[in-house]
């Protein structure tokens, strides 16, 4: 519901209590880790909407993106979100995340659908992060009362993998992530899901910010392109 319908007459009223979605397999150590970098140590959980991310609904979302020893065999990456106004956007932080940058997460949940939440992602050490995606979003599904559609997910996950990767091969410099900000801006303001237009700009936008892609990445990144599209 929108902010001016909560407490009318009939309304539906929204849960105030932030969601956790945590690693089903942190140990009471770990857990208390990160309960305690989300700023909640020692606060009765009751306060809290809790949901728990296995280890194999991890494979479900990502086995065709990367591998299965890369995902590894325990859950343990965690996430809080919190239901801001309408029109607040997304705030992402994290911690002890060492793979997947903020700008990463934050377009990939826009991708997914997820809109005006505060977002903290925490691993009990530092881990890569890629699975933390799986918990923001069904943290987010349970605040927000809604399904997410399985389409938008999945393209949500193939973008982060993507843009890993090719962060992988650039080095960490900004301007791959703003190369496929920009990508991405284009393609969705245009509403384009031709494979040859959405070449065209991923070319176009490549020579601009001075990026040189081999014909993998390329089809890599239209093929995500064709789908936001």
């Amino acid at each position: 519901v929108s902010g001016d319908e909560i407490g009318t007459t009939g309304a539906v009223e929204i849960d105030p209590r932030p969601y956790l979605a945590l690693g089903a397999d942190l140990t009471p150590e770990q857990l208390a880790t990160v309960l305690d970098a989300m700023g909640i140590l020692g606060e009765d959980l009751s306060n809290y909407n809790v949901v728990h991310i296995t280890n194999q609904m991890e494979h479900e979302y990502l086995d065709g993106y990367i591998e299965s020893s890369v995902i590894g065999t325990r859950s343990l990456s965690s996430v809080m979100v919190k239901q801001k106004p309408a029109g607040s956007g997304l705030m992402v932080t994290t911690k002890n995340i060492t793979y997947c940058t903020i700008n990463m997460y934050r377009n990939a949940l826009i991708t997914s659908g997820v809109q005006d939440a505060e977002i903290i992602i925490v691993g009990p050490s530092p881990i890569s992060g890629t699975a933390a995606l799986i918990g923001a979003m069904k943290a987010y599904e349970n605040m927000a009362g809604e399904t997410l559609s399985e389409e938008a997910q999945d393209t949500a996950m193939e973008e982060l993998v993507v843009l890993g990767r090719l962060r992988e091969s650039f080095g960490e410099a900004t301007e791959v992530e703003e190369f496929m900000e920009y990508v991405k801006a284009e393609i969705v303001a245009a509403g384009i899901d031709d494979p040859e237009k959405i070449r065209e700009i991923v070319e176009k936008a490549a020579e601009e910010y001075d990026i040189t892609l081999t014909e993998e990445q390329l089809e890599m990144i239209v093929s995500l392109m064709e789908k936001i599209g």
